[in-house]
C-alpha cells in the first residue's frame, strides 16, 4: 500500500465514520433519555434513501401510508386517555391524524418527479421522521419504566416488523438517488467528490446545530437533565412522555439524514439500514453509551478499520469492525460494578 492509496482509504473511511458518528449520536441520545436501545435507527436510514427515491421515480412513498395508520391507533389509544383535555386530544388527534392526511394528499397532488431535489428530501423527511414519535408512543411509552431488558426485546420486535414493512412497501429491489452535486476538489493527489463534501458539512453542521440544541434551548436542556437523572428531571417537572417522544424524534431525523447522505454512494435495501446502524452502535458502545464526544470518535474509528479493513481483507470486513466490540465489553465489564437500575 502505497501514501496514495493510504489517503484515499482514509478520505472514504472519514466519510463513512461521519455517517456512522451521527447514528451513534442518535444512539446514546435514545438510551440515554429512554434506557432503550435503538435497534429501529436502521429503519430510519433505509426509510428516509427509499422514500426519497419513490418519489424521484415520480411514487408518493408507502411510508405516508405507515405514519398514517401509526398515527390513528395513537389516536384511538389518545381517546381513552385524554378524553378529559380537550386541548390536548385535539392537538394529538391534529398531528396523528390531520397532519398524514394532508400530506398523503399533498404527495399525490404534487408532481413528484419534477421537483428540485431538495423539496423531494423535505417531503422525505416530512413522511419519515414522524413516524419516529408515533413508534415511541405505541411502543414503548406503555412500558417506559420496564427493565432494559423488556425494552431491549421490545425494539427487536420493532425492528422485525419495520423490517417487514419495508419489504412490502419498497420491494426487494434497491435504489440509489442521484448524487447532491457533481463537483469535485483536487487537493493534491486527492479529490474530494461533491457528495463526500456534502456528507463532512452536513454531520459537521448537524453535530453544531445539536451542541446549540442542548445548551441554548429548553428543550435540550430538558433532554439533558432526562439523560443525567431521570428521576431529578420528573421530581423537577420534566415530563417523561415529552422527552421521550422528544429524543425519538431527533433519532429519526438523524436516521432518515443519514439514509439520504449514503443513498447516492450505495445502493440501499429494504434491510440495508440494519447493518450500517449495527456499526454505528459499534461505536456507541465503545464510546460507553453515555459520552457523546467518546462516541463520535469511536465511530471515526469504526470507519477507518472499515475502509483498511476492506484493502486488506475485503471479505472479512465487517467481522473484523464487529469484533471490535469484544475486547470493548469484556474490558468494561471487567471494570465495572454491579448497580441497581434506576427506574
Amino acid at each position: 500500500m502505497d501514501m496514495a492509496i493510504a489517503l484515499l482509504l482514509g478520505q472514504d473511511g472519514l466519510a463513512n465514520g461521519a455517517v456512522y458518528a451521527l447514528l451513534a449520536l442518535a444512539l446514546v441520545l435514545v438510551f440515554a433519555v429512554t434506557r432503550v436501545i435503538f435497534i429501529p435507527e436502521g429503519e430510519f436510514v433505509a426509510w428516509g434513501a427509499l422514500s426519497l427515491a419513490a418519489m424521484q421515480a415520480g411514487h408518493a412513498p408507502g411510508t405516508a401510508w405507515v405514519l398514517l395508520g401509526c398515527g390513528a391507533v395513537a389516536s384511538a389509544l389518545d381517546l381513552r386517555c385524554l378524553r378529559g383535555d380537550r386541548p390536548a386530544l385535539l392537538r394529538a388527534l391534529g398531528w396523528q391524524l390531520g397532519y398524514p392526511a394532508a400530506l398523503l394528499a399533498l404527495l399525490h397532488a404534487l408532481p413528484l418527479a419534477a421537483l428540485p431535489m431538495a423539496a423531494q428530501v423535505a417531503l422525505a423527511f416530512a413522511v419519515v421522521v414522524p413516524l419516529a414519535p408515533l413508534i415511541y408512543r405505541l411502543a414503548f411509552q406503555p412500558i417506559a419504566d420496564a427493565t432494559v431488558l423488556t425494552l431491549l426485546i421490545v425494539a427487536v420486535a420493532v425492528h422485525v416488523a419495520m423490517v417487514g414493512f419495508g419489504l412490502l412497501l419498497f420491494g426487494p429491489e434497491g435504489a440509489r438517488t442521484p448524487a447532491f452535486s457533481d463537483a469535485s476538489v483536487s487537493l493534491g493527489t486527492l479529490e474530494f467528490t461533491g457528495q463526500s463534501l456534502a456528507v463532512f458539512g452536513c454531520s459537521l453542521a448537524l453535530i453544531a446545530a445539536l451542541y446549540l440544541f442542548f445548551e441554548r434551548t429548553l428543550w435540550g436542556k430538558a433532554l439533558r437533565a432526562s439523560a443525567l437523572n431521570r428521576r431529578g428531571a420528573r421530581l423537577m417537572g420534566i415530563s417523561p412522555t415529552m422527552t421521550g417522544r422528544l429524543a425519538f424524534g431527533l433519532a429519526g431525523a438523524i436516521g432518515a439524514l443519514s439514509g439520504v447522505l449514503i443513498a447516492p454512494v450505495t445502493t440501499l435495501y429494504y434491510d440495508s439500514g440494519f447493518l450500517i446502524s449495527l456499526k454505528g452502535f459499534v461505536a456507541a458502545i465503545v464510546g460507553g453509551l453515555a459520552s457523546y464526544p467518546a462516541a463520535a470518535l469511536a465511530a471515526l474509528c469504526v470507519g477507518l478499520l472499515e475502509s483498511f479493513s476492506s484493502f486488506w481483507a475485503s471479505a472479512f470486513k465487517d467481522v473484523i469492525v464487529f469484533t471490535l466490540i469484544i475486547p470493548v465489553l469484556v474490558w468494561r465489564s471487567l471494570q465495572s460494578q454491579h448497580i441497581e437500575e434506576e427506574a
